[in-house]
């Protein structure tokens, strides 16, 4: 049997915390923790299986272009420290026991959940990933889903909040991943993965880069308007938003591996103060 610390790694934690944190936000927007406490749990479990789950079966289907990567060579399945099979297995196992506790939970919001791990492993991995550059629009989609699953799980429906936060999201996706791309250009090129900065240039990724900030940050910025958020919570959300705006147009005005590397960090760190701002704001 294989030890299991080799698994870990499968799941991408750092990425899988942060969809977990988004999804935990979005039901915090409309409900006070106190009271909630089992489904909350029930929201954080089901969550972590499905994404880990996703991503587990994303990194069995691009195994082969992790073997050829710089960045990701290091990883279970191209070592053989994991076998293909095992990692789907796992995969399959992760996803139907989140997906099936999601169910249990509230079938509006098992089908959010579903509908985020259809998007991201068929729509995202397998269909468009390796065939265009706009795939990275699916993938924005895909985790936009775990804000809008806990914002559901908390109100019964879909509404425009949910919405909003979830467009964030799939707006701030762009930001994040297009500046890898151009960080790791010479990758995604070896390994035959169309990126935008490949097809269009660096100089119109930034730009979308830019413009994608900034609606981003609108989306989050009435997001938080819409639930209340008090005039201290929405400066913050402001500031923050002022911060990935100013990054975006840095690397426009004056482009360097440097700027686009504070963008890609400081994009993270963005999106898990913005969804703690939702959290906080009822």
């Amino acid at each position: 049997m294989r030890p299991l610390h080799r698994f870990w790694p499968l799941i991408k934690d750092l990425q899988t915390g942060l969809l977990l944190f988004t999804g935990i936000a979005g039901f915090l927007s409309a409900a006070h923790p106190a009271g909630h406490w089992p489904t909350l749990l029930g929201l954080a479990g089901s969550l972590f299986l499905a994404i880990s789950g996703s991503t587990v079966l994303n990194m069995a289907y691009d195994a082969d272009i992790d073997a050829v990567m710089k960045r990701t060579c290091w990883r279970p399945l191209p070592r053989g420290l994991v076998t293909v099979r095992e990692a789907v297995i796992l995969g399959v196992a992760l996803s139907a026991l989140g997906v099936g506790w999601a169910l249990l939970l509230a079938p509006l919001y098992g089908l959010v959940v579903f509908a985020g791990l259809f998007f991201d492993v068929v729509v995202y991995t397998v269909w468009l990933k390796r065939r265009t550059p706009y795939a990275v629009i699916v993938g924005g989609l895909a985790g936009g889903m775990p804000v809008l699953a806990g914002r559901v799980l908390a109100t019964g429906q879909i509404d425009l909040v949910g919405l909003l936060l979830a467009l964030g999201v799939l707006l701030w996706i762009p930001t994040h991943i297009m500046t890898f791309a151009m960080r790791h250009f010479d990758d995604y090129q070896a390994a035959h993965v169309p990126t935008f900065p490949a097809a269009y240039g660096f100089y119109a990724t930034r730009l979308v880069i830019a413009v994608s900030s900034l609606t981003a940050a609108l989306m989050m910025g009435w997001a938080a308007a819409a639930i209340g958020a008090r005039v201290g919570l929405l400066a913050a959300l402001g500031i923050l938003g002022l911060g990935l705006l100013g990054l975006a147009v840095l690397g426009i005005v004056r482009p360097s591996p440097r700027a686009s590397f504070a963008l890609f960090k400081y994009a993270s760190l963005y999106m898990g103060a913005a969804m703690l701002v939702i959290a906080v704001a009822v």
